[in-house]
Order: C-alpha cells, then structure tokens, then sequence
C-alpha cells in the first residue's frame, strides 16, 4: 500500500504561542459562559495578538454546522436548538473582556426557518447596548442568499459585515459543501450597495493558480468589496480537503500589492493571515486612506 505524502511545513509557518495569562483569562471567561469562538477552536495562530489588541471572535449559533465543507473541522451534524440567552452571555463577555472590538462568526443553520439571521441581529444589537464604544464586525454565512435575511444582521448595525469566497470559482465546488462563488458575490455585493463596509477572504494552497486569484480579488473589487484577507490553507486532518501547496510569502505580498492597485481600501495576505486578523483596522481605514 502506497504511503500518503505529506508536505513538510516551512519555516515560514512557525507561530509565536499566545501570552499564557491572557490565554488562560480568556479561556476561562468562555467556558464558565459556555461560549465558542474560532480563535480557540480553530487553533488561530493569531490569537494571541488578537486578544492583546482588545479583539476576539465568538462563534454564535451552536458549535456544529448543518454543512461538510471539505476545508473546515467544525463538527457538523444535526445541531441543538439555539440558546436564547446567547446573544446576552456574548455581550456579557465582551465588557468583562473589555474589547476593543467584537467579531462575530456561527456555523451554518440551514435547520432553523430564518438560518439564524434574527439571532444573529440579536446578538449585534446586545453588543450595543451593553458596550455601545465596542465596534462589531459580523462574518456572516451565505443565508442561501436570501436577502431579507441579510437585511435583518445590516438593520442590526454592524460596523463591518464579511462573507468569505473561501477559494476560487473552479474550486469552489470541491471545496466547498453548499456555497456557491456566484452565490457569494451576490451576498458581499448586497452588503456593499447597502453602504456597510463589505469585507471577504481566500485560502491558498487548494489548488489555484495566481492568474485565479487575481481575477477573484477583481470579481471581489467589483462587488463592492473593501477590505480582503488572504491566507494560507492548513489542513486541519488527513479527512479534510488535500493541501496542495504552501506558498510563499512573497507571493501573498504581490497579491497584497495587486488588491490595493484594484482598488481595495486595506488587504491583509500573509501566510498566517485568518479572517479576523487585525479586524479592529478594518472598521477605520476608508477607501481614500492609504495602506
């Protein structure tokens, strides 16, 4: 029987560990809450940093999805019922944890008959009135399109509203359980003729080719996006979608180079890069600002 081959990581990827005490308090504050955020359950390499600069992302909406995508090791499954003190416990832990700015994100809930959205505003709006100073920034998922849905979480008020492509149109199929790259554009430009600030991110190493890539941050440009993230793709186990590539970071800086020439208002691209990496800039910096 023929061995898998595994890539070997560069050095490139080595990441600094969070500050022990504040990993500790923050950790603590979740579980006596019994609340879930990305940065822990998805091992963000950034989290560290993140918490120091006053930002953390819950993960709202249960902790498992009702889809499989192939990049993504959220459980999935049928989900509980939704915790109606949820979007309280979230504004709770955002004063005790004295944030600077709040990013919310949730598994997919194509079980519920509005997929979530009105926990979603929820959510937001407790934010605002518990700590009105704090800046929110929601990634939402795609709602089915379904834009009366959209509509409820951009009425609720978040400062930033992010939706992410994941990957590139050909791959998006394969990559992705449900989710369409059609679909997805249609979403971020529904945020962005709104007039919230629209936001969206990418996974290298799947596969694509930079030609790809640079098409997706001009589809994404004319969205109406303003703020992109790009980042390394880590396969979380040997079930999820194959790594194909580690790329190098001189090639997330000439696509940084690239968005900010198309016309982006601020691009984060490094390999480490994740979703909400340095989210708290993203609320200020404006289209005519530099980078």
């Amino acid at each position: 029987m023929e061995r898998k081959k595994y890539l070997r990581k560069p050095e490139w990827l080595k990441i600094k560990l969070p500050d022990a005490i504040e990993a500790s308090r923050v950790v603590r504050m979740l579980d006596e809450k019994h609340l879930n955020t990305i940065c822990t359950s998805g091992m963000c390499p950034n989290r560290g940093e993140c918490w120091g600069a006053g930002t953390a992302t819950f993960m709202i909406c249960g902790a498992i999805c009702t889809r499989n995508c192939k990049f993504c090791n959220v459980d999935h499954g049928r989900p509980l019922p939704l915790d109606p003190a949820e979007p309280n416990k979230i504004a709770q832990s955002v004063a005790h944890l004295k944030l600077k700015h709040a990013v919310l994100t949730s598994v997919d809930r194509d079980d519920l008959p509005d997929l979530g959205a009105a926990h979603w505003a929820a959510t937001v709006r407790a934010i605002k009135e518990m700590t009105p100073d704090v800046t929110i920034e929601t990634l939402i998922p795609d709602f089915q399109g379904r834009t009366e849905l959209i509509d409820q979480v951009i009425e609720a008020g978040p400062d930033v509203i992010s939706h992410n492509l994941e990957t590139v149109r050909r791959l998006t199929p394969a990559v992705r359980s449900a989710a369409t790259y059609e679909r997805s554009l249609k979403v971020l430009r529904h945020i962005a003729q709104s007039g919230t600030r629209a936001k969206t991110g990418i996974m290298l190493g799947l596969g694509e080719t930079p030609e790809e890539v640079e098409q997706t941050i001009q589809d994404t440009v004319d969205a109406g996006v303003e703020v992109m993230t790009i980042g390394q793709y880590l396969q979380p186990t040997d079930d999820n979608y194959p790594i194909q590539a580690y790329i190098h970071p001189d090639q997330f800086a000439e696509y940084a180079r690239i968005g900010r020439e198309k016309g982006l208002a601020h691009i984060e691209s490094s390999p480490l890069v994740r979703s909400s990496y340095h989210a708290h800039l993203h609320v200020r910096k404006r289209a005519h600002e530099n980078d």
